[in-house]
């Protein structure tokens, strides 16, 4: 038997963002200061809420325990995700150790993680993946409302995410006929989107990859690029290279195009700081996204990917 989790209610498309109802007393969760969060907040419409906005980038779990000291004798009705990855992954951690239901909003496009089961946080200072049932949204509003004043470099690497996570979780050996459909479906919305320059579609696509790869899992491409984002690299960025070498180590039927797309957003080339061998050894310890990988890995092989990361020999 297999079994596709997806959130309870996904409300997507024009003005999906202010034809929502929101429960009141809602606890709104994000990264932005109040001028961006007002203007949000006011397009949803929402007129009884909490608002916690000091939520970090690339988050830990000490961010998740400020939200929980903070509010819960407040009693919020539900958590409310509003942002990007970081303010997502701290909703789904902070809501059901609060009890609480909880509602995702994307407002960058790459992550997928108003899909997914997944959450990703900071414990002693390393970045964790984390795989619960618990941290799926009951409800995930998608709408392309937030592309409008985003940074080019934001989204760049946002849809680069995307494009990672649809064609990894296509190749990984969790996946099945289902997921596979989903994740061949949006990167061929995502890729057209790229090279035809129509970014109004990344939502979708990027709704679609997390459905897809969010039931699955992503592979090789995403155990490369940790070691990058412990360096402070942006992780879309790190994507466009360590996704493109995997890719081409594992064969995949996505190789040509996707390198193709990322010549296309113009990514530069990714430097590392760590001794390649030790930065291997990392590598080596996430089972969580080498294991599911279509083909066995090894610590050579690894070495090789950094190696031509390092050289832009993708």
């Amino acid at each position: 038997m297999q079994t596709v989790r997806i959130p309870k209610v996904i409300n997507f498309g024009e003005n999906a963002l202010g034809e929502t109802e929101y429960p009141k007393n809602a606890l709104i969760v994000t990264t932005v200061p109040p001028e961006l969060s007002d203007k949000w907040i006011a397009r949803m419409g929402i007129q009884d809420y909490m608002l916690y906005d000091q939520v970090k980038p690339e988050p830990s779990i000490d961010d998740v325990n400020a939200v929980i000291s903070q509010f819960k004798d407040k009693n919020p009705s539900v958590l409310i995700g509003l942002g990007g990855g970081s303010s997502m992954d701290v909703v789904k951690y902070a809501a059901p150790e609060m009890k609480k239901e909880k509602i995702l909003i994307p407002t960058t496009f790459g992550t997928g993680a108003e899909m997914t089961t997944y959450c990703v946080l900071k414990f002693d200072g390393k970045k964790k993946l984390l795989r619960e049932d618990r941290f799926l949204a009951d409800m995930a509003v998608v709408d392309s409302y937030f592309m409008d004043g985003t940074p080019e470099q934001v989204i760049k690497n946002s849809v680069c995410d995307a494009c990672a996570q649809a064609t990894e979780g296509y190749d990984s050996k969790l996946g099945n006929d289902l997921t596979r459909t989903l994740c061949k479906q949006a990167f061929e919305i995502l890729y057209d989107a790229i090279m035809n320059d129509k970014p109004e579609n990344y939502p979708y696509g990027s709704m679609l990859s997390g459905m897809g790869f969010g039931n699955c899992s992503t592979t090789l491409g995403h155990a490369l690029s940790y070691v990058f984002s412990n360096e402070g690299v942006p992780h879309g960025y790190s994507l466009s290279s360590c996704t493109t070498v995997a890719h081409k180590h594992n064969k995949s039927i996505f190789y040509d195009r996707f390198k193709e797309a990322m010549d296309k957003l113009g990514f530069d080339k990714l430097e590392l700081k760590a001794d390649v061998s030790e930065a291997a050894d990392v590598v080596m310890t996430d089972k969580g996204h080498l294991d599911p990988n279509p083909i066995p890995i090894s610590k050579d092989d690894v070495v090789k990917c950094l190696e031509d990361i390092k050289a832009g020999n993708l």
